[in-house]
């Protein structure tokens, strides 16, 4: 069975939205609003895509409603829209919109008419074996069957990428004694189903299904992939998403991550390797350094190589350089290792069966690599890389004609993913004695209630196929669009006016004392939850975007290890306040926050497969250890805010 998306419990609009008969207003007349969008972070640096929603009142637009986009300059830009949502008078309730890959406007203007048509639209070929890309300015295709999930990216007649590939490394068992090391399994991508769920003009997405599998045919680790190309863009969305399918009692997984391979066709001297660190700090590297040497090539060799850039024929250098190039190392193999929240290592080596050289150390890296070289490179980023640490990014073979360039999700460094529960029992083996351990430790437990097995992740990255190395300022923004993906946002005013979502929030008011008050102490409220999740570390894998039950005012820590005190898995709905939160007030840190906690509840703690699929866990030291399986959990009320808001 394949992964669930995070939307797996809402209807979509392709199988459960039938386009009603156009509904016009009171008079006949239909007067559509017209919606002012912004970015919620503030303008991109650089060409940006976007898909966002759009809600509207009861009865005031119509069910098969066209709409179109404008600069502020009023200047149509291309636009493609769909129905989300209808009101029960079939009138339009939420639409969906995507923006093509352009130079970003401060702000947008959404209005009923007909949408402007791209110069070049996304382009999508279904064929027997394969589905076929065009944005206008990459191309990708996707295999139907096999291991790779794109068997090829080109940027124009150069071939950026190929053959990529999940990969996942398991352990059969967790090896308690330190004189024992246990074996792993290498496992790929095994495609089972693609699907071209949109096919433009200005966004296409391809769904892929299947499961990892060895070279032995065993399976496991259902995924679905979700790819989105958008007209004029030269990067790929990929949407990973996995589900654990075991009891977490075997089958470990020492490593989890997406592979590409790289052609490198310039010369040594001219490939360069790159990883942005926190903030804008990038590791800047050739393959074969020309700077430091005994001997000088010249100043305008070693600054093109620091800048990226073709270096001068050979031929203008001193001579005592170029005829000495053949000592000068390949460093062909790179590895950037984030095992914890706090530090990043980076080192690199010559090649496989030689030492590795310590290159720097730095604190929450932002997840984005590029290898290649003057003639074209590919770049690839995870977003939330150092929250959602143990991750990793590896380049092996740079010096050689074909690099490899790997996303750990799970760093292979790390230790294997221990999914067992945390106790034995403790001799709760009949209900009055659960009852009497619910009682000191407020933990529903039933013996192997406490699974894993059903339980899922998603993982946003973007890939780049790049005309040439970019440079570091280009590098910086891209990383931000890791970090931060861009998002249009409607504005307060209009999701008040809309009254969707039940109509149960207002506009942040502090016309009068008590107000103000009132509004302080919310933002007290969140800005302490905030904090904590910074203060106490609430990052990882399976847990960052949750956050914790009760506070021990003893151990002046979060009862971590208390029973259902702990991870709070959606107990008081903190979904819903943080979404309200923004729905009133637009903040950009409070949208983050919300996103983060719906990714966590409604993967991590919502059963996507087995027995309780469908069901919640309730609050617990591990997010599936409690054995009360609930509908308020999995509830999709929690969910469909961000659904809605990003039409994703």
């Amino acid at each position: 069975m394949a992964a669930a998306p995070l939307s797996s419990f809402i209807p979509k609009h392709e199988s459960a939205l039938p386009a009603p008969a156009m509904v016009p207003a009171a008079g006949g007349v239909t007067v559509v609003p017209e919606v002012k969008l912004t970015w919620l972070e503030g303008r991109p640096g650089a060409a940006a895509t976007s898909t966002w929603g759009t809600p509207w009142p009861k009865g005031a637009v119509p069910g098969n409603q066209t709409f179109q986009l404008a600069a502020p300059d009023g200047n149509a830009v291309p636009l493609q829209s769909w129905p989300l949502a209808y009101w029960p008078d079939g009138t339009l309730k939420w639409s969906a919109h995507a923006l093509a890959a352009e130079t970003p406007a401060e702000s947008y203007t959404l209005s009923a008419g007909t949408p402007a048509r791209p110069a070049a639209p996304v382009v999508v070929a279904d064929r027997r074996g394969y589905v076929d890309i065009d944005t206008g300015v990459i191309r990708a295709r996707i295999p139907k069957r096999g291991a790779e999930l794109i068997s090829h990216i080109w940027r124009g007649d150069v071939e950026i990428a190929r053959k990529g590939v999940l990969v996942n490394l398991r352990q059969e068992r967790i090896e308690e004694d330190e004189e024992k090391a246990a074996p792993r399994d290498r496992f790929e991508s095994d495609i089972r189903k693609v699907t071209v769920e949109q096919s433009g003009p200005l966004r296409a997405v391809v769904r892929i299904e299947g499961t990892h599998k060895n070279k032995r045919g065993k399976s496991w680790l259902p995924f679905t992939i979700r790819l989105s190309f958008y007209a004029g863009a030269e990067s790929i969305r990929m949407m990973h998403t996995f589900v654990y399918d075991r009891d977490g009692s075997r089958d470990y997984i020492a490593g989890l991550g997406v592979r590409f391979r790289v052609p490198m066709r310039d010369a040594a001297y001219d490939r360069h390797v790159r990883f942005v660190g926190e903030g804008d700090g990038i590791l800047s590297e050739a393959v074969k350094g020309i700077t430091g040497l005994r001997r000088d090539p010249g100043a305008a060799v070693r600054a093109a190589q620091v800048a990226g850039t073709k270096l001068p024929d050979p031929a203008t250098w001193d001579q005592r350089v170029t005829t000495r190039l053949q000592y000068v190392p390949e460093w062909g193999d790179y590895t950037l290792s984030q095992l914890s929240s706090e530090g990043f290592t980076v080192r690199k080596r010559t090649k496989q069966g030689r030492g590795w050289v310590p290159v720097d150390q730095g604190r929450r890296a932002s997840g984005l690599a590029y290898v290649g070289g003057v003639s074209g490179g590919f770049a690839l980023g995870l977003k939330d890389f150092w929250q959602r640490h143990p991750t990793q990014l590896d380049i092996r073979r740079a010096g050689t004609e074909e690099a490899e360039v790997t996303l750990w999700l799970w760093s292979p460094e790390a230790e294997p993913m221990d999914m067992r529960f945390y106790h034995d029992g403790m001799g709760q083996d009949t209900h009055p004695e659960q009852l009497e351990g619910l009682n000191i430790t407020y933990e529903d437990y039933e013996p192997a209630f406490g699974t894993p097995y059903g339980i899922s992740r998603t993982s946003e990255l973007t890939l780049w196929a790049l005309a040439a190395t970019p440079s570091a300022e280009r590098l910086g923004s891209l990383a931000d669009q890791v970090r931060t993906p861009p998002q249009l946002i409607n504005p307060v005013p209009h999701l008040v006016a809309s009254k969707v979502f039940g109509g149960l929030f207002s506009p942040v008011d502090r016309s009068q004392p008590a107000k103000a008050a009132i509004e302080d102490h919310l933002d007290f409220l969140f800005g302490y939850y905030q904090r904590q999740v910074e203060q106490r570390h609430w990052y990882g894998f399976w847990d960052y975007g949750d956050i914790m039950h009760t506070f021990d005012e003893d151990r002046l820590v979060w009862r971590y290890d208390v029973g259902g005190y702990a991870w709070d898995n959606s107990e008081l709905s903190p979904d819903l306040w943080l979404w309200y939160a923004f729905l009133r007030s637009g903040r950009a840190d409070i949208f983050r926050f919300a996103e983060a906690m719906t990714r966590h509840t409604g993967e991590v703690d919502v059963y996507h497969l087995g027995k309780w699929a469908g069901l919640g866990t309730r609050h617990g030291v591990q997010h599936w250890a409690d054995s009360a399986k609930q509908q308020r959990i999995s509830t999709a009320v929690y969910r469909r805010i961000y659904y809605y808001l990003t039409g994703d």
